[in-house]
């Protein structure tokens, strides 16, 4: 009953920071990505961030952020990951680590997951990242750039981003 209840108050939240969400896209020239990853079905991060780095682009930083949702014990979370337990029923994330990193205005943020989980939600719409991309199966309002690809095509992925980050002027060719 009481996960109802939050997930209501959730989506309401949610709404509400969607239509405040900027859609100016600065064109400015990509140096941090953040990664907001969904590791109770992809598992492989270390490889989509190496893919990341393969590009050869001398990016300032990578951060991940990784949200399970069957996490058992707060233990097994690393310092940059929530679960729903971390979510209070006002939507406010109680993980200062997590917090600090949706407050970080990254120039990129991937949005790794294509299912629509009401605490990722939450994360991508509380972001301060300057450009979001995600998947197509995930609400366009969430994200600047969208691209059809499943996650577990993660070479893919990156390759379809990279090509169209350079298409828009957002990394060196």
């Amino acid at each position: 009953m009481f996960s109802i209840i939050k997930s209501f108050f959730l989506r309401k939240i949610i709404n509400k920071k969607v239509l405040e969400l900027n859609t100016d896209v600065p064109n400015e020239k990509i140096k941090m990505i953040g990664i907001i990853v969904d590791t109770t079905y992809f598992f492989d991060t270390e490889k989509l961030v190496s893919e990341i780095k393969s590009k050869n682009i001398p990016f300032k930083d990578i951060k991940v952020l990784s949200y399970n949702d069957k996490v058992k014990h707060k233990d097994s979370l690393t310092p940059l990951s929530y679960s729903i337990k971390d979510i209070s029923i006002n939507g406010e994330i109680k993980v200062i680590e997590v917090n600090d990193f949706l407050n970080y205005p990254f120039d990129l943020l991937i949005s790794y997951f294509d299912e629509e989980k009401l605490p990722l939600l939450l994360a991508v719409s509380s972001s301060k990242a300057k450009f979001k991309v995600g998947f197509s199966k995930i609400d366009f309002k969430f994200n600047h750039f969208i691209i059809d690809s499943d996650t577990k095509e993660y070479i893919n992925f990156i390759s379809e981003l990279f090509k169209y980050l350079k298409i828009l002027n957002k990394i060196e060719a």
